[in-house]
């Protein structure tokens, strides 16, 4: 039987759980989680797949899981799952799902309490037994009951299936779809003529025939939990029907002449609204959203007696409806300068467009659409001149020193900073201070080769539990620039973490706090931390602030980046990357940085280096040059 990929990926996550409960070996374990996101992801059928025999062609698939899968299609279990099924009860499972359980704390329970079920974890948690067991405690109690209520809350969210696409894959998926309805559309022209008249044909439907990406992943949001598309064709039906046919649709509930709606494979909806080409700039503005956005337009344009909607601009006045071919036109007609889809949050991008379409309209001057005295100049990926947080082999990266370099100075960046982790880390490789010495000596010596960008030594220091660094001062001076970031211990409590955090910022030879919250999007919250205490502490040390662009952390977020601004501290946009691939990561810091409102000028890194280094707390403007912070007092 056919079955989803959430539906194959489920099967094979409870597989690695019960593995996990019942003591197998880490790797069984991982590789069954590994190969449920990889049928999670999959853009294809992964049921389809294995009835051909295909599935193996994923990574992290090979011909023993493909066999897996191929016996849950034909009997709707795997016989490994009913094994151990057999051995556990039910209610464990969903014990494991609960966040920072998992399963060997699962099994402790059960084998210490008899915890059988999340009422049973519950019953012990509020009796303070939990707290008694060994390796657990008061604070694992006291978040064991918080998860249950967060479970309560999100029912359906303990497992069962991913809901949301994180940003990248949203846009990859996004971009697929756009392209398959475009060749569908150009196709189908094609198909309705002959000889050069099908030619004629095909271009004229081309020019008639436009799909855009909408919705969230427009606005360019940490994630994703659908994908809107607009099209405005002269062939509706056709259009909407031709939706079935990608190969990353899964099912199509609905298509007429006004649209489709459908399910795609990697288990999130897509929806299709059609209109007719004079109406694109209505349909984008209204299904870009966002809904709070949409909403204090409409309200604002009551007042104007204006009445606005996908359909077009209703005048009470004129009592006729207008529709417009550009977004610009839409706000132009309500009175708003045109708004960045990265500011469509109703965080006050209406008045500020507002108050900048009337300084337009009463200046004869040709101001630039977006002004310093109204909506921001946001920041543009190209306003970058260099990346000061990336992981090479000495810690738990996958290239060299030189191949970071190379490929940052590929992208146009004018320096780099290595920024390997320090020694109790506790991920990939141990980098002791003597081994720093050394990493910094490799990057002095690759700096002297390399031409056309610098190449200066950092690490990402670990902030310990009471904030203090695991490397000496007298070490930390000979770098060029050190990143302090959190990395374990989130579990302290909001007065200990924001204590913590402080004493890091306050440390003179320390630059930027690296991904200042922990979060991991869709995965794991922010630690508590009081972040305007924080801010307050970093503006008035002086120390940057890191929005990390890994598209799982994105952190600072927007929302916070935008706090942390208004607080006076300047921003520091990274990649994060652990192989040259990910310095691509750079496009998310930068999204997120532009839903912050922020400008170049707000960040460090769109500076020169030198410039940069003389922002810098105790610096004198010459430490990379020669040789290190220590020269520079």
């Amino acid at each position: 039987m056919a079955l989803s990929n959430g539906a194959i990926a489920d099967a094979l996550e409870e597989l690695g759980d019960l593995y996990e409960l019942d003591g197998a070996i880490v790797h069984r374990v991982l590789a069954y989680r590994t190969a449920a996101r990889r049928v999670r992801e999959a853009t294809v059928s992964v049921s389809a797949l294995a009835s051909e025999g295909r599935a193996t062609e994923l990574p992290g698939i090979g011909a023993t899981l493909q066999e897996k899968i191929q016996a849950l299609q034909q009997t709707g279990t795997i016989p490994a799952t009913a094994k151990l099924r057999a051995k556990f009860p039910p209610g464990l499972i969903e014990i494991t799902r609960l966040p920072g359980i998992g399963a060997k704390r699962a099994r402790l329970l059960y084998d210490e309490l008899g915890v059988d079920s999340p009422q049973a974890l519950r019953e012990a948690a509020l009796a303070q037994r939990v707290r008694d067991v060994r390796g657990l405690g008061p604070k694992f109690e006291e978040n064991a009951l918080k998860a249950l209520e967060r479970a309560e809350e999100t029912p359906g969210g303990d497992g069962g299936g991913r809901a949301r696409l994180l940003l990248p894959q949203a846009l990859e998926l996004g971009e697929a779809l756009v392209r398959g309805l475009s060749e569908a559309a150009i196709a189908g022209a094609g198909a309705g003529s002959a000889g050069s008249g099908a030619r004629r044909g095909a271009r004229k439907q081309s020019a008639a025939t436009e799909v855009v990406l909408a919705g969230s992943a427009r606005r360019m949001a940490d994630s994703v939990k659908d994908i809107d598309l607009i099209a405005v064709t002269t062939r509706p039906v056709a259009l909407a029907r031709s939706l079935a046919k990608l190969p990353e649709v899964e099912s199509v509930q609905s298509a007429s002449a006004s649209g489709a709606r459908g399910r795609l494979h990697v288990g999130v909806g897509v929806d299709l609204r059609i209109g007719k080409p004079k109406e694109l700039g209505n349909l984008l503005q209204h299904f870009t959203g966002s809904g709070a956005h949409n909403a204090a337009l409409r309200e604002g344009a009551v007042r104007e007696g204006l009445h606005v909607s996908e359909h077009g601009v209703l005048n009470d006045a004129e009592g006729k409806t207008r529709t417009y071919s550009s977004e610009e036109e839409v706000y132009g007609a309500l009175k708003l300068a045109y708004i960045e889809p990265e500011l469509r949050e109703n965080r006050g991008e209406l008045q500020a467009a507002h108050a900048q379409w009337r300084r337009h309209l009463r200046s004869s001057a040709h101001a630039s659409r977006l002004s310093e005295s109204g909506l921001p100049r946001l920041i543009e990926q190209s306003d970058v001149r260099g990346d000061l947080h990336m992981h090479t082999v000495a810690s738990d990266g996958h290239a060299t020193i030189a191949e970071m370099a190379k490929a940052a100075r590929e992208m146009g960046y004018e320096y780099v900073a290595i920024t390997d982790h320090s020694a109790s880390h506790g991920f990939g490789n141990d980098v002791s201070p003597d081994e720093l010495r050394a990493q910094i000596e490799r990057v002095r010596e690759v700096d002297a080769s390399l031409e056309g960008i610098r190449v200066l030594a950092g690490s990402e220091v670990n902030i310990l539990p009471d904030g203090s660094l695991d490397y000496e001062d007298e070490l930390l001076a000979e770098l060029d620039w050190v990143v302090a970031s959190v990395h374990t211990a989130f579990g302290v409590g909001e007065r200990a973490m924001t204590e913590r955090v402080v004493r890091a910022i306050e440390h003179p030879l320390v630059d930027a706090i690296g991904h200042p919250t922990g979060r991991l999007i869709e995965r794991r919250e922010p630690y508590e931390i009081d972040l305007p205490t924080v801010f307050a502490a970093a503006a008035k040390a002086g120390t940057l602030l890191e929005i990390n662009a890994n598209p799982d952390r994105r952190d600072l977020s927007d929302v916070h980046a935008r706090e942390a601004v208004r607080a006076g501290v300047k921003i520091v946009i990274d990649s994060d990357a652990h192989r040259p691939a990910t310095l691509q990561n750079m496009r998310w810091g930068i999204a997120t940085a532009r839903r912050a409102w922020i400008t170049k000028e707000d960040v460090a890194n769109t500076r020169p280096w030198d410039e940069l280094d003389r922002l810098r707390k105790g610096s004198a403007g010459s430490a990379s040059s020669s040789g290190g912070k220590g020269s520079a007092v």
